[in-house]
């Protein structure tokens, strides 16, 4: 690799969300291994829970830097976060982000970088950037390319009729779980009939330099890549699944003997992400489908910051007296990866978050798709129409039920069909390891028309 990019330096501002965060530390992780310096701004909330994320491999090429939110009688610092914040603060804490503009820009005028890579809601960023000697920045949309091209034509208020690919849609339910994402409310008034969102979303690809770089890889979102591009006028790089690696297991034995305990392929691996949580009746009808289902199962159940929830309450009586040894639920967290990549694993019911996605193809577990709202239905739509899952599909009312998840799960795991699947999803991770490093060449080979590096002294010791 050219020498010349030693001297690159680039600030990161992903949207304070653990899904947003965690693929713009990957990101980092890879370009710093081609002699990138990387500075990673959030929130201190945030950074007290990714930090320790960050090895001491990359502890002289990755830096984390605090930005400061304003202090809000209704947003105090634990909020600066999307995780645990109630969704009636989340324009809040947009705006609280609008607010860190002058801390931001403090950020970009001692550390002085070469590039800026920024997040789907900052549309002044590139605004910011550009005012400072010319930066240039790209932003980075840590969502699929497929969800992302339906997205973008009903914003544009296009009939749906004119969207080129029929497979990737909303059904009546889930167009109304997202009407705010879609139609304007009285909040919005001023932005030219476009939601806060959607707005926020048009500058942010209207300012990017050149370039978007998108989480995907080719062979999965080819198409809707090439889409994108052609409606922005603006090259959509991808830069690959950015899944880690599977760390060896040692503090949860109890998970792991459990595991080996199962037959190849005969389990289940059911979690639904640390920002979404299933409700009350969905708990029930996915517990009681797993029952019915008669296989293997691991369960990740968690429950809102605040709400004080043991299992035996939330789950139907007397359900793991039934199940005995055939089912095991954990409270809290897992090792995701770890379990994913374990041989017992033959499917994954997830709620279609576009990191789990590429969690369960990276390490060839098909999907079981329960998506619930924003870009997670149209994900599950990919998934089946790509051969690498099934959908759980809801009532016309949207709810969940026990004999649908039955059948899907059989499907997968249980019955000759899953075995299609399988083998679609395991040709995905070979083409995800065969891609090895070719998605984030092409993405440096990107960076460094963008930058023009020059040598200067250090002076971010008091940030960092």
């Amino acid at each position: 690799m050219d020498r010349r990019n030693r001297s690159i330096r680039i600030a990161m501002l992903p949207w304070l969300a653990h899904g947003h965060i965690t693929p713009f530390i990957e990101l980092a992780k890879a370009l710093s291994n081609r002699n990138f310096y990387i500075y990673i701004c959030s929130t201190q909330v945030n950074i007290n829970s990714f930090k320790q994320t960050i090895s001491e491999k990359y502890s002289i090429s990755i830096k984390i830097v605090e930005i400061h939110l304003p202090n809000l009688p209704n947003l105090p610092p634990h909020y600066h976060t999307t995780n645990g914040l109630p969704p009636h603060l989340m324009s809040t804490l947009k705006n609280a982000m609008d607010m860190a503009q002058p801390s931001f820009y403090h950020i970009l005028t001692t550390l002085k970088p070469d590039l800026v890579i920024y997040d789907f809601l900052q549309p002044w960023v590139p605004t910011m950037a550009a005012s400072l000697n010319y930066i240039p920045s790209v932003l980075f949309l840590t969502p699929g390319a497929a969800a992302g091209s339906y997205l973008f034509h009903i914003g544009k208020k296009k009939p749906v009729s004119e969207y080129p690919f029929p497979a990737i849609y909303l059904r009546d339910y889930e167009y109304e779980r997202n009407r705010c994402m879609f139609e304007p409310t009285e909040e919005d008034e001023g932005n030219d009939g476009f939601t806060d969102t959607q707005r926020r979303v048009n500058g942010c690809l209207d300012g990017s330099s050149q370039i978007i770089l998108i989480k995907s890889i080719r062979q999965l979102e080819g198409k809707y890549i090439d889409y994108l591009s052609n409606v922005h006028n603006k090259r959509y790089v991808p830069v690959g699944p950015l899944v880690r690696s599977p760390e060896t297991e040692t503090e949860h034995s109890e998970i792991m003997d459990w595991l080996n305990s199962k037959e190849r392929c005969s389990t289940v691996f059911a979690s639904f992400g640390t920002e979404y949580f299933l409700s009350k009746e969905e708990t029930e009808e996915l517990a009681l489908g797993l029952e019915l289902s008669k296989v293997n199962f691991l369960w990740v159940i968690r429950f809102p910051v605040g709400q004080n929830m043991n299992l035996e309450e939330a789950l139907p009586k007397g359900f793991l007296e039934r199940v005995g040894n055939r089912g095991k639920v954990v409270q809290g967290w897992a090792p995701q990866l770890t379990i994913l990549s374990h041989w017992s694993i033959g499917g994954f019911v997830s709620h279609c978050g576009w990191s789990s996605i590429m969690e369960g193809l990276k390490l060839g577990v098909p999907i079981i798709g329960m998506p619930m709202h924003l870009d997670q239905p149209l994900n599950a739509k990919l998934i089946v129409d790509s051969g690498v899952g099934e959908e759980v599909v809801r009532d016309k009312n949207g709810n969940v039920d026990r004999h649908e998840v039955t059948k899907v799960i059989r499907e997968v795991v249980a019955e000759k069909s899953g075995q299609r699947l399988r083998k679609k999803a395991r040709e995905f991770s070979e083409i995800m390891k065969s891609n090895g490093e070719r998605e984030i060449d092409e993405v440096v080979k990107e960076l460094l028309n963008l930058c023009k590096p020059i040598t200067r002294q250090d002076s971010v010791e008091m940030l960092c």
